[in-house]
């Protein structure tokens, strides 16, 4: 019973939605990621707004989870431009 309620707990501290977009396991991956990324922010605007956070603290967090999103772009070549053939 602690199981299910711990696993209720979890899905809605941390929801995932479908994903819809072209099936590649780097979009999935980057998916997963961007997930993470809206949830942290939320948790932080929360926080600032409650007054938890100073407005600067906020900032930085939200811009090293953004300098994070970025690299996983980069590593997974989201978006890249395929090789041309000559």
């Amino acid at each position: 019973m602690a199981d299910s309620n711990q696993s209720d707990k979890n899905r809605f501290l941390h929801p995932h939605t479908r994903y819809y977009g072209q099936v590649k396991p780097e979009n999935l991956v980057f998916n997963a990621n961007l997930q993470e990324f809206t949830q942290k922010v939320g948790y932080i605007t929360s926080l600032e707004t409650s007054g938890k956070l100073s407005p600067q603290e906020a900032y930085q967090q939200i811009k090293a989870l953004w300098k994070q999103l970025k690299h996983s772009k980069k590593e997974l070549g989201i978006d890249q431009e395929p090789p041309t053939s000559p």
